[in-house]
């Protein structure tokens, strides 16, 4: 009796560790796959996409009319959902290169095994198409196309000069034009707000391929840095910035934006900065700062949609 008495608080001690180890792993595991859905970019494309849709595409009708449409619910969650398998086939085919660009990244992402990666992307994508059954046949294509997209960019087209660029820039904005065509709304600014940010996103991928400029080398990716080198992706990056600047100001000066405008400014001056640094800079560190403006812009961008209308607080009801 005395043995059982002493062995049983050990006992004790012992499944509680093993309960705390499997719950810790359970994060561990649940943190990586985070990491490989890269979560947060998914969650600001889900508001971006309501934003838009609230004060561009549908500003006759009230807040609650948006937020409570169905079919505008699950062309959202489709879109989450296909952009977090695509980042997860994605993971899959850049495993080796991730290993060499972000080591740290890879190590985390490594939690999850490529079989259980692999499953979820298949998972994910049934689960995007059924979502999508409940708007429409049409809505079924466009994400079954937008799915075979993805993967094709991800297997083949990621690896073939320039074409990775323009494909990755035209697979990013598709989701908004998802829910464009779902409001039937074609106005000319829409597609300069369109062409405002396929720029910025464009710009986006080529400071990418600078940053992974190592890596990319390391397998044999055909990038423009490599084939064509660093100056040369410099120039094209500069007169995109004028390009985007330009863009810029004929949104100001030729459609009503309300306090929208202040953004446009402030982009400017963030891309001259973009531009001066770019000159400097040589080394992986410096160009994810340059990355990481552009992904300002594009996140300041989404919320600055809000400054459209700033009455906007009556639709509420």
């Amino acid at each position: 009796m005395l043995t059982f008495i002493c062995a049983t608080p050990h006992k004790y001690n012992s499944y509680m560790l093993n309960i705390s180890r499997k719950i810790k792993w359970f994060f561990y595991k649940s943190f990586s796959m985070l990491s490989v859905i890269r979560g947060y970019n998914v969650l600001v494309v889900l508001v971006a996409q309501y934003v838009t849709s609230i004060f561009i595409l549908s500003a006759k009708k009230s807040f609650r009319a948006v937020l409570f449409d169905e079919s505008l619910l699950c062309i959202v969650l489709a879109s989450a959902i296909t952009i977090a398998s695509g980042y997860i086939i994605n993971n899959f085919y850049d495993s080796e290169k991730d290993l060499i660009n972000r080591p740290q990244k890879y190590h985390l992402d490594r939690l999850v095994s490529q079989q259980t990666k692999l499953t979820i992307y298949f998972i994910a994508n049934f689960i995007a198409v059924i979502v999508a059954s409940y708007v429409s046949f049409r809505a079924v294509l466009f994400f079954s196309a937008y799915i075979f997209g993805i993967w094709l960019y991800s297997h083949k087209l990621k690896r073939i000069l320039l074409v990775k660029n323009l494909v990755a820039t035209f697979l990013a904005i598709l989701p908004f034009f998802a829910i464009f065509i779902y409001y039937k709304n074609y106005d000319p600014v829409i597609f300069v707000h369109a062409t405002f940010l396929s720029l910025v996103i464009f710009m986006r991928e080529l400071v990418k391929d600078l940053e992974n400029l190592r890596g990319d080398a390391a397998v044999g990716n055909s990038t423009l840095p490599i084939v064509y080198g660093e100056s040369m992706v410099k120039k094209i990056l500069t007169g995109l910035s004028i390009a985007c600047i330009v863009t810029a100001m004929v949104l100001v000066y030729a459609f009503p934006l309300g306090k929208m405008h202040y953004f446009f400014w402030m982009t400017t001056g963030v891309l001259l900065i973009f531009s001066m640094l770019l000159r400097k800079s040589n080394t992986k560190k410096q160009y994810v700062i340059l990355h990481n403006l552009l992904k300002f812009v594009i996140v300041v961008g989404v919320f600055s949609i809000m400054l459209i209308e700033l009455s906007w607080l009556k639709r509420l009801y």
